[in-house]
């Protein structure tokens, strides 16, 4: 028995450490604070449409999850708290589907600066030239032609890129101080270049940056090693731009800004604070009912589910998941979940305890008994978590994700740290005692 008592009274440490953890992080400038979605915390929704006219229709899927990590990868660049960037198709217009970026800023609520965190990130891609058709010498008529009609894709674009840097040289106006940019393909980006190069020599290779020809080289034999060259008569700054653009993300796909929405800070601020409220009146409703209907193991389910809270807090915060409105909604549902473990539980402990049998034997058996129930009802429940987080949206991904934590915490807690506690109370002979104590509802 010394033993068990041990178990709980460690147990209650253990639950008080978490609690002070959970509480004093928060209040501190802390690396474990609570990370809050786009809906609480307030920021910057951004849509915007993807240009997939060039790309063959086999092609849209993987150029648009390319287009998503540059994006990402050049928000992140800034330090934006969980951006969330994903890939949405819209429906049918005149006959064509469109490809759609959506972008998240949480804590960003100036849209103009939001747009500025996305910038003007270059489009990078290699055109063919025509061969029916002479360039004129002169670069500023070049940039008049109808680029689309005299050059045809040569499939390498941004996506391909691995690393751009400056360099200073001989380039193509022959001066031998020129800021040169040079790209480092990827191994596909690599293979292809190999391939392009090695079919069309003696044919003319233009460099096009946001669609307009910045460079347009004569291929004058294959070009291997994934390396190539853009001389297009900057100024050392202008490179160095460039390079720094380039390096954030070439976008493999033209895109267009079509829709802004900024949340502000006091309505996220206001859908956390009833968020809250509403979980801790719910919580304290639950509590009253505990104790008043089950007594004394109503009061132990009491103190499991404050050590649940304050784990599932805890996970929120070490992992960390970033908290949403459904997201919150989805923890305060598994509260519920946790209360009905503990129930089951007790209605198993006082049909032993209507057998005549002593509070350990009744706790025991009680346990084994509800076991299988609480099992069977809470793996359903996992697995529906699990299919609305591998099938839903972001907005359903995050109810899954507190919903889920929340069954398999409230499922171990149940069998734990309820057990324990009501181990720890000692074994009742005296009927009247077990009666008093023990009892729920109108048992007497």
């Amino acid at each position: 028995m010394w033993k068990i008592r041990v178990g709980a009274v460690l147990i209650l440490i253990f639950g008080l450490s978490v609690g002070y953890f959970v509480f004093s992080s928060e209040k501190s400038d802390s690396n474990f604070a609570f990370k809050y979605g786009l809906d609480l915390a307030g920021g910057t929704h951004l849509i915007y449409r993807a240009d997939t006219s060039s790309v063959a229709e086999e092609d849209i899927r993987e150029s648009m999850s390319a287009l998503r990590d540059v994006i990402e990868r050049r928000v992140n660049l800034f330090g934006v708290s969980e951006p969330i960037v994903q890939v949405e198709r819209g429906g049918r217009l005149a006959g064509v589907i469109e490809e759609r970026l959506l972008v998240e800023l949480p804590g960003i609520t100036n849209t103009a600066e939001a747009v500025r965190l996305i910038g003007e990130t270059p489009v990078l891609e290699f055109r063919l030239l025509r061969k029916d058709v002479d360039l004129p010498e002169d670069p500023i008529e070049v940039n008049k032609l109808d680029a689309d009609s005299i050059f045809l894709p040569a499939e390498l674009t941004g996506r391909y890129l691995e690393r751009a840097s400056l360099s200073f040289g001989q380039g193509s106006s022959g001066l031998s101080n020129e800021a040169i940019v040079v790209l480092e393909f990827n191994s596909e980006g690599a293979e292809l270049f190999g391939k392009i190069t090695r079919e069309n020599v003696g044919e003319v290779l233009a460099i096009f940056l946001d669609g307009v020809p910045i460079s347009t080289p004569v291929i004058q034999s294959e070009i291997t090693g994934g390396s190539a060259t853009i001389t297009g008569n900057f100024a050392p700054e202008e490179g160095r731009e460039l390079v720094r653009n380039l390096n954030f993300g070439a976008l493999p796909l033209p895109i267009e800004l079509i829709s802004t929405q900024s949340i502000g800070a006091s309505l996220g601020g206001e859908a956390l604070e009833r968020g809250i409220f509403s979980g801790i009146v719910g919580l304290i409703g639950v509590a009253i009912f505990m104790a008043l209907w089950y007594r004394v193991p109503g009061l132990v389910a009491v103190v499991s589910l404050s050590i649940y809270i304050a784990i599932m807090l805890a996970i929120f915060k070490i992992v960390p998941v970033t908290l949403t409105a459904a997201g919150v909604a989805g923890f305060i549902l598994s509260i519920g979940l946790a209360v009905d473990a503990n129930v089951l539980i007790f209605e198993r402990m006082k049909e032993e305890l209507k057998e005549g049998k002593g509070t350990q034997d009744s706790i025991k058996d009680g346990f084994k008994r509800a076991w299988f129930s609480i099992r069977d009802g809470n793996s359903s429940s996992i697995i529906t978590a699990i299919i609305l987080f591998w099938l839903g949206t972001s907005l359903i991904k995050g109810f899954a994700l507190t919903f889920g934590i929340g069954v398999i915490v409230s499922m171990v807690s149940a069998i734990t740290v309820s057990r324990t506690f009501l181990y720890a109370l000692g074994n009742y002979k005296n009927r009247g005692i077990v009666r008093a104590l023990f009892g729920s509802g109108l048992y007497k």
